[in-house]
């Protein structure tokens, strides 16, 4: 099965620590990271696609993807 996230955060530190933990789990980068202001937060967001294949397992809404 293939898995898809979308990680997002504040652009700073905290971001880059959250998608290279993905990346050392297993997961890949899908497409390029995007940028948006939050009118709210008065700050720039990222979001970053990443996707893994595993083996073994079936697809289910309620999985969390972030334990897989």
């Amino acid at each position: 099965m293939k898995l898809y996230r979308f990680l997002t955060g504040p652009d700073d530190a905290s971001f880059c620590h959250k998608v290279t933990a993905a990346l050392n789990q297993g997961w890949t980068l899908h497409g390029p990271t995007t940028y948006a202001f939050n009118a709210d937060t008065q700050h720039m967001q990222c979001g970053q696609a990443v996707v893994k294949d595993v083996e073994g397992k079936d697809y289910h809404p309620d999985m969390k993807l972030s334990e897989q």
